[in-house]
């Protein structure tokens, strides 16, 4: 048996509990939600609230296309369940969360989950005093590199928005091409804009197939190699169609596809991976972390793209970036206007402190969305850096919010009522 003097060393590594200036525990008091739409995209928010006057975390739980059931969970089940517990506690909390819906999983317990996971981990910063990316380790970076998106009706108007990015800092440019005639992810389709707008153009994979990929080499002949181009599928091919599409791009020098199938092709990456050269980038559709593993044992990707609020937080995405830094894939996070500038600062401060970290993508703001979050990061010279104010450094106006109002749940699900040409509902 041992010494009871060899218990001793764990008794005096116990952490002893926090205490506010009245001398009691630190604990949650309240989470409340926050509906608002200032880039006209809805976004939810998540301000966990404790017991020490002032002392609050923000999180982003934003799904645009399932708001309501995800304001559901957190106002009907997390905020009752989180009351009352040590705000200290994230990776148990995150547990616990996680568990208590028993069948585990799916978008809206990833978003939910991510709002109040990515809240503690602000407050937790906030209440050390120190900028987020300090509890990751510190910074391995002064800043991230970031993409920018432009679209464009021939080869010829996008390469001057190219140009146009290049002088403003960025040496990452997303290129997406209109296909006459045909729906075309991040570049409508030409002809009506309200039609393209209500989903009545189609998507024509064949018509895809023939445009795009000579768009996009004509744009790489007019913009020479000194930026890098990247294109997103958004889902829209099916294996045989994808691999067609690798092949008419593979000598554009494209520094990643992204989405190039759905979730649910993904075990035909490892077959295009293994013929091709070109980069791919998957993942902002992923919800569950398991999902990440499964193409990241070949290593069958090259970037992930990473959602922090739907992957259920920093908790998770943390211990993903390690594993990408083991397989050697880098991390490309999802950062479009539907990610809010509180979840952009909280993957920022993952991109800062990632040996992983690759490109990250980076919304531009419309201006009302810097009155309802002071703090929101804007790129400059084509890079992403964060305040260095404690905590993730966005914070969120109550009252400027409100003037902002989300849109109806349906009128902003338009986007995803996609048709094929003979009819049949298309991947968005």
């Amino acid at each position: 048996m041992a010494h009871p003097d060899a218990l001793a060393p764990a008794r005096l590594l116990a952490p002893a509990p926090w205490v506010d200036e009245r001398g009691s525990k630190i604990r949650i008091t309240a989470v409340r939600t926050f509906l608002t739409a200032p880039h006209g995209c809805p976004h939810l928010i998540v301000r966990v609230e404790t017991n020490e006057p002032g002392l609050y975390g923000l999180g982003c739980a934003s799904d645009p296309q399932r708001t309501l059931a995800v304001r559901s969970v957190l106002d009907d089940y997390l905020a009752p369940l989180l009351t009352g517990r040590d705000p200290d506690d994230i990776e148990d909390l995150h547990r616990l969360i996680l568990n208590s819906a028993y069948w585990r999983g799916g978008s809206l317990t990833g978003n939910a989950l991510g709002g109040i996971d990515v809240a503690l981990w602000d407050l937790k910063a906030k209440r050390l005093g120190v900028p987020l990316h300090s509890l990751f380790g510190g910074r391995v970076r002064t800043g991230a590199e970031a993409y920018t998106h432009v679209d464009g009706a021939d080869a010829e108007e996008i390469a001057d928005k190219v140009g146009a990015a290049r002088q403003r800092g960025y040496r990452h440019v997303r290129i997406q091409a209109a296909v006459p005639g045909s729906d075309a992810y991040g570049a409508g389709g030409g002809g009506d804009p309200q039609a393209v707008r209500e989903r009545r153009v189609p998507w024509d994979s064949a018509a895809y197939l023939r445009t795009v990929p000579r768009v996009l080499a004509r744009v790489r002949e007019l913009v020479g190699d000194d930026v890098e181009l990247l294109h997103d599928v958004h889902e829209r091919l099916d294996p045989r169609q994808a691999a067609d599409f690798l092949r008419r791009v593979e000598d554009i020098g494209l520094y990643f596809v992204e989405d190039l199938l759905a979730p649910e092709d993904a075990a035909h990456f490892a077959r295009l991976h293994a013929v091709s050269p070109v980069p791919l980038a998957v993942g902002e559709l992923f919800s569950d972390p398991q999902q990440f593993v499964a193409v990241l044992r070949g290593p069958d990707i090259d970037f992930a793209r990473v959602r922090i609020p739907t992957l259920g937080g920093l908790t998770p995405a943390r211990k993903l970036a390690a594993l990408c830094e083991l397989h050697g894939v880098r991390l490309a996070p999802h950062g479009p206007a539907d990610v809010s500038p509180v979840a952009q600062a909280a993957t920022l401060a993952l991109d800062v402190s990632s040996q992983a970290f690759g490109v990250q993508e980076a919304a531009v703001f419309k201006e009302p969305v810097h009155e309802v979050f002071p703090g929101t990061v804007v790129a400059h010279g084509g890079l992403l850096v964060p305040s260095g104010v404690p905590g993730h450094g966005v914070d969120f106006d109550e009252a400027a919010a409100r003037r902002h109002p989300v849109p109806e749940p349906l009128g902003h699900d338009r986007w995803a009522l996609l048709r094929n040409t003979d009819g049949s509902v298309q991947r968005p």
